[in-house]
């Protein structure tokens, strides 16, 4: 009798696909007669794995999954090298500002802001909130102030406007008044407005400090807050029927 030839062995691919297990390399055990010996259990195939399509094998990243999942080493999530950790720390204070360049920046930020005030100081040392901080500034870095210009702020103390004896058509003007601001003043303007009996305006005069103070006028002179002064001067009558007068400051 002829040796019977042996099937052929199923290839790797085929073994995949349907998730048996590969033949051992062993052949068969053959009796006397030369029929394969059935005293042992025949391979059984091996069913796909959970999820996998009929007929199809794992895919690769379903199997890298699982072997992380299984029994190998877990790493801790959130951990890294010390190497790694210690240029990181490096790199985060390299990336922080000096504290110099920090105070470097705040002093000429406050260079700006004082250059602006006193650039504009004209401007704001007519706000009553800003002119404490313009002044105490022009004291520390000597620069000029305009004086402070608030007409409301002068009082009327007493005034007086009569013909001047001997000299027909002339008008003698006496007043005082007082600077009550906060600050000092330089000398107001003064504006005489003549009236007749029925309140019509005859005339109107402005007067300015070296029109009522003459040759003692100094411009840079100052009413302090609280001051008070006298003025007295000669007016010319514009109508013979004046009989009312009204003082203005401005």
């Amino acid at each position: 009798m002829s040796e019977e030839t042996p099937p052929p062995r199923p290839s790797l691919a085929t073994l995949l696909r349907s998730g048996a297990t590969p033949l051992p390399d062993t052949p068969p055990a053959r009796d006397g007669d030369g029929d394969v010996d059935g005293g042992g259990d025949a391979p059984q195939p091996v069913p796909p794995a959970d999820g996998a399509a009929d007929g199809e094998a794992p895919a690769l990243g379903d199997a890298a999954d699982s072997a992380q999942d299984g029994d190998g080493p877990a790493q801790e999530s959130g951990s890294a090298p010390s190497f790694l950790q210690r240029s990181t720390v490096a790199t985060a204070s390299g990336r922080r500002a000096p504290r110099w360049q920090w105070l470097l920046l705040a002093a000429l930020a406050l260079l700006l802001a004082v250059q602006v005030v006193i650039a504009d100081r004209a401007t704001l040392a007519a706000r009553p909130g800003w002119r404490p901080v313009v002044a105490g500034l022009c004291a520390v870095l000597r620069c000029t102030l305009p004086p402070w210009h608030q007409p409301a702020a002068y009082t009327m103390l007493q005034r007086e406007v009569r013909p001047l004896p001997g000299r027909p058509g002339v008008l003698q003007v006496q007043a005082s008044f007082r600077n009550d601001a906060r600050w000092a003043q330089a000398w107001p303007v003064l504006s005489l407005s003549l009236s007749d009996a029925d309140g019509r305006v005859i005339g109107r005069r402005l007067l300015q400090p070296r029109d009522y103070l003459g040759s003692a006028h100094d411009p840079a002179q100052r009413l302090e807050p609280g001051q008070s002064a006298q003025v007295a001067f000669l007016l010319r009558e514009p109508s013979a029927a004046t009989v009312a007068y009204a003082f203005e400051f401005r």
